[in-house]
């Protein structure tokens, strides 16, 4: 199955709706191609809407590294938007979760390019609570280095 991408824009922010897999051959080729053109001068703000991805392997994790630094380079944001528990769970054990920015859905995403509005970000630390207690393992702590 490969990766369908739909670009739409709010408030000057562009975001992108992704549906299918993002792995290695599925979905990898057609991002890193996309994030690109998406981000032309004067959009360097993305958002992807992870609700419909089914899966995400290293290869897919390797396209969101490089479109995140890509954008901050040219002196913008990528933010992350209504990822499944798996997948925050990928990121967790990748310890990438510490370089990206999480939203429960597409508004708190939006908001959190706009400074004079209130934004809340995904929580982190609520969500490895609650899977520590549904499954009864425990994550291993992340550290953050600068």
């Amino acid at each position: 199955m490969s990766l369908e991408i739909q670009q739409k824009e709010s408030e000057g922010i562009v975001i992108l709706d992704l549906k299918g897999t993002l792995t290695l051959g599925h979905g990898d080729l057609e991002l890193r191609d996309r994030l690109p053109e998406a981000s032309q001068p004067g959009k360097v703000n993305i958002i992807l809407n992870l609700k419909e991805v089914s899966q995400i392997d290293s290869t897919g994790l390797g396209v969101l590294v490089f479109g995140l630094e890509r954008l901050r380079r040219a002196g913008g944001r990528l933010a992350l938007a209504q990822l499944d528990d798996s997948h925050m769970e990928l990121f967790l054990l990748t310890k990438l979760a510490i370089a990206f920015e999480f939203f429960d859905d597409e508004h708190a995403a939006i908001d959190s390019f706009f400074p004079d509005r209130s934004t809340k970000k995904f929580d982190i630390l609520a969500f490895v609570e609650q899977q520590s207690e549904g499954t009864g393992k425990h994550l291993e702590p992340i550290e953050a280095t600068c």
